[in-house]
């Protein structure tokens, strides 16, 4: 069927043989795209009357909060430290774990089936798992506050630098822990000395960049009760003192602003 609707083209040899060119399969995945949108349209009910009628009253709410309210700032230091804190604290912990969890799911280092598909299975759950969701199971059992923010990052760091480092030592080069494991030394130490060192700039600079991303997740963690400025948030989002919501997003964005670059800077060195 899909040779009817778009035939092969025929191309001419200078030996006056025809062949056919291989088929485009844009028009098909372009297809496929439009079909998609149609029907996330119909099941989601989205409505571009809506948006376009209601899109202004975004504009309302950050024009009141224009100018922030400066005098709020002095609340703001102890709650972004704590936000800051468990992004440090739940990213260093979930990038050191997630090395032996990664080395258990590389298929070229561990040759046991049954022990690398626990591994992914592992990774899988924690990935497919929001890192809100982790925060409010966190909640109950820790409870409230920042414990309870670092162990959702903290699982969050692990499954997302886990699957992206065991990804990495699949593909590094063998030759070397080839050539260790035949002369005795352990499995455990041919990856220390002749694997590690291959992926861990792309390790390090991995776990930088979900640093990153961290900073900005732990800020909305208070909304379930994990700690952090994401209190502070909700409270002046649930009192609609837009001012104060201002403030806090201006100081929030200058955090992450200069933490993107610190990490920016040393990503680059990693390279």
């Amino acid at each position: 069927m899909f040779d009817k609707i778009f035939p092969p083209k025929q191309v001419v040899l200078p030996n006056g043989k025809t062949v056919s060119e291989k088929r485009s399969r844009t028009p098909l995945i372009f297809v496929t795209v439009l079909i998609a949108v149609y029907l996330s349209i119909r099941f989601t009910n989205f409505e571009f009357s809506v948006l376009v009628k209601r899109g202004h009253e975004f504009f309302v709410i950050i024009n009141e909060m224009i100018p922030p309210k400066w005098e709020y700032l002095p609340h703001l230091w102890q709650p972004l430290l704590d936000t800051i804190m468990m992004s440090i604290l739940g990213s260093v912990l979930g990038s050191l774990v997630a090395v032996p969890i990664a080395y258990l799911a590389a298929s070229n280092i561990i040759k046991n089936k049954i022990i690398v598909m626990v591994a992914r299975i592992f990774l899988s759950i924690l990935r497919t798992m929001p890192t809100l969701v982790s925060a409010l199971i966190a909640t109950f059992i820790f409870g409230l506050g920042t414990l309870a923010g670092t162990i959702a990052i903290f699982l969050f760091t692990l499954a997302y630098v886990g699957k992206l480092l065991y990804e990495q030592i699949e593909n590094a080069s063998m030759g070397a822990f080839e050539a260790m494991e035949s002369i005795g030394i352990t499995r455990i130490q041919a990856f220390r000395y002749a694997i590690f060192p291959q992926v861990l700039p792309n390790y390090l600079s991995t776990s930088l960049f979900c640093f990153e991303g961290n900073v900005r997740y732990a800020a909305i963690l208070g909304y379930v009760g994990a700690g952090g400025i994401g209190l502070l948030l909700d409270e002046g989002l649930g009192w609609r003192d837009y001012a104060s919501v201002g403030m806090i997003l201006l100081m929030l964005a200058i955090t992450v602003f200069l933490i993107e670059t610190v990490s920016e800077y040393f990503r680059k060195k990693l390279i």
